[in-house]
């Protein structure tokens, strides 16, 4: 007779998740690594009564014992998500948080999140509570009532944001939708956000559990290797090709594929250009990388593609951003090599698919192309050598930033940034300008220490993946760069940065509105409305002086240690400060506009913003004009 265990749906469900892990290239780990929760009449009877049985001392053991599941307090359900999802970057998503949610605002408050880290590829368990499966009191507060379905609740809105949705409304269904949930996750194509919707009745329903559900189980994350006729054909291409560039993607980090690129470039010589998710695949200084690509990327990597032959691209999705909305890669009869994990990304272009995981479809390219000796025409290495020497030039220029008591640019605060880390510091970014100033700018160490958040963008992101990432890499500087814009979106972790002692440096550049987006908005006719934190003048437009917002202050009512910097030498003494501190600290520094000193260089390829089509002011006219110019220069790769 098969043994068991009388347990809640909520114990049941936490015990299980202690027990659940991962392995990969004989390395094992933890799945869920803790669980980060806030509560509610949704949550609190069940996963929060299950995690006090369960988060203390397992089994009535002694107070040293090591915890079954850790946790995590939030403050906002959305940054809990992006903690996670941090986490699980930083640990190569072998590792990830779960997040629990009471019913109503707190489950809707995980869409955002979620979608991030679909978006990304990257591993989040969601546990959101629910409306009363057995209907009792109907409705409930905060229960959405669908007068055409008595089945949906607002924990619908993350079906089409999850990677893998149930909703447990008996206690058996538990078991095939947890195993279920643990597949997804640990998948190395589909995985993503996985939400199990948990009736507040059904979590806290006792049930006879059988003991093999909780058996310690191991969860392989495959190296899929490539097939023999995709390789063969994939070689013929690379041999072919006299102008080949190579696209790193962010599959190569996630396959911990960075030292297998650097072989392979190494011994073809072929240039490496990356995209924001895919940036520090090689280091800065490596002979073949030629830095970001696309919209925000380098003059040297975009002309590169302009002119390329083939391109062979390394775990990427090929974006609008990196294809520069399919105007970049221009030459004629140019050809795509996709080395990709998931075959939907490895057929776009009209690519030739080189379905495999990236590290093995690397190691077996390499591998193939050996016999032949084949490398790179020297011409077309020095080009692009030379070409990536120039625009060092002009990234030296734009961090260039003495001594002197003036208000730095936001490339100043890079460039002094820059002469501070070292290879272990880990910069985090997600929206705003910063994306852009640093895919062309920042010169990666290391393989994780460029986190830029590109695929979603979302706000608010930096200071709580700060928070996941340094749980993660305890003894690593943590850096989250936000401009004020990001940080009024999302200031609330630092709360729980400094409750739970998590060093993280937090650089806060004050420019006093949506730089970015006034930018876009006014090279597309939008003549930069609503993007400037400033007073309403008398015509009812924001065109007043600065709001009186103190961010410093903000930052430090919530219990954060800030260092002021008004220049570019108080800067410099502040982020040493910070970057020696073992408490969370801020850098608070207003900058200067680049009108007046050095800035970043401009875009050095197109992005589509659609324009008016028909308008009376000048400026979206213009911007209409120049519009259809470049959309004359889009084609579809067949």
């Amino acid at each position: 007779m098969t043994s068991t265990t009388r347990l809640t749906v909520a114990q049941a469900l936490v015990r299980f998740l202690a027990a659940q892990h991962t392995e990969r290239d004989g390395e094992r780990h933890r799945l869920i690594g803790a669980v980060w929760g806030i509560f509610g009449h949704g949550n609190v009877a069940g996963i929060g009564q299950a995690l006090v049985e369960y988060a203390t001392v397992p089994g009535g053991g002694t107070p040293s014992a090591a915890p079954v599941m850790p946790f995590h307090q939030g403050r906002n359900e959305q940054a809990m998500v992006h903690a996670a999802v941090g986490y699980a970057r930083q640990r190569g998503r072998l590792s990830t948080h779960a997040v629990t949610t009471s019913i109503g605002p707190g489950a809707t408050n995980l869409v955002t999140g979620a979608a991030l880290a679909t978006v990304n590829h990257l591993p989040v368990l969601l546990l959101p509570g629910d409306v009363f499966a057995g209907r009792p009191a109907d409705p409930v507060l905060q229960q959405l009532e669908v007068p055409f379905a008595g089945d949906v609740s607002v924990n619908d809105c993350l079906r089409p944001v999850s990677k893998y949705f149930d909703r447990i409304t008996r206690p058996e269904a538990l078991i095939p939708a947890a195993l279920q949930a643990m597949r997804v996750l640990t998948d190395p194509v589909d995985t993503g956000a996985v939400t199990l919707a948990l009736p507040q009745d059904v979590q806290a329903e006792a049930y006879d559990w059988p003991e093999e559900f909780f058996a310690e189980r191991t969860w392989s994350v495959r190296r899929q290797a490539p097939d023999a006729g995709e390789l063969a054909r994939a070689v013929e291409a690379v041999r072919a090709a006299r102008r080949p560039l190579i696209v790193a993607g962010g599959g190569v980090h996630h396959s911990r594929a960075e030292e297998a690129l650097a072989a392979f470039a190494s011994a073809t010589r072929i240039p490496v250009a990356s995209t924001q998710a895919g940036k520090g695949s090689l280091r800065w200084d490596h002979p073949q990388d030629v830095g970001g690509i696309g919209h925000t990327g380098t003059a040297t990597a975009d002309e590169l593609a302009r002119t390329a032959d083939l391109v062979i691209g390394i775990g990427t999705r090929y974006t609008d951003f990196t294809t520069a909305s399919g105007t970049l890669f221009a030459a004629s009869g140019v050809r795509f090599v996709n080395l990709n994990i998931a075959a939907y990304d490895g057929h776009k272009l009209a690519g030739s698919p080189l379905i495999a995981d990236a590290r093995a479809g690397l190691e077996a390219l390499t591998g193939a192309l050996a016999p032949h000796r084949h490398r790179a025409e020297p011409a077309y290495v020095t080009e692009y050598t030379d070409d990536k020497e120039r625009w060092e030039y002009r990234v030296d220029a734009a961090y260039e930033a003495e001594d002197i008591d003036i208000r730095p640019t936001q490339p100043q605060v890079l460039g002094v940034l820059d002469e501070l880390v070292t290879d272990e510091d880990i910069l985090i970014n997600a929206a705003g300008s910063l994306p852009g100033d640093l895919h062309k700018l920042w010169r990666a160490r290391s393989r994780d220490q460029y986190h830029v958040e590109y695929g979603y963008s979302c706000m608010g992101y930096e200071i709580p993946a700060a928070i996941g990432v340094r749980m993660a890499a305890p003894d690593r500087p943590v850096w989250a760069l936000v401009g004020d814009g990001t940080y009024l979106m999302m200031p609330t972790e630092i709360v729980t940065a400094v409750q739970e002692g998590v060093a993280i440096k937090v650089v806060i550049l004050q420019n006093h509105g949506y730089a970015s987006i006034g930018g876009l908005s006014e090279s597309v006719g939008g003549e930069r409305l609503g993007t400037a934190y400033r007073r309403l003048a008398a015509d009812r437009t924001y065109t007043g002086v600065p709001l009186p917002i103190d961010l410093a202050a903000n930052a430090a009512s919530l219990g954060m240690r800030v260092l002021c910097a008004r220049t570019v030498r108080d800067l410099r003494a502040a982020l040493a400060e910070a970057r020696g501190a073992d408490t969370p600290t801020c850098v608070y520094v207003e900058t200067e506009t680049a009108d007046t000193v050095s800035g970043a260089p401009p875009a050095q390829a197109w992005w589509d913003v659609p324009v008016a089509e028909t308008a009376t002011r000048a400026s979206a006219v213009k911007a209409r004009e120049e519009y259809d110019r470049h959309v004359a220069a889009r084609r579809r790769h067949l």
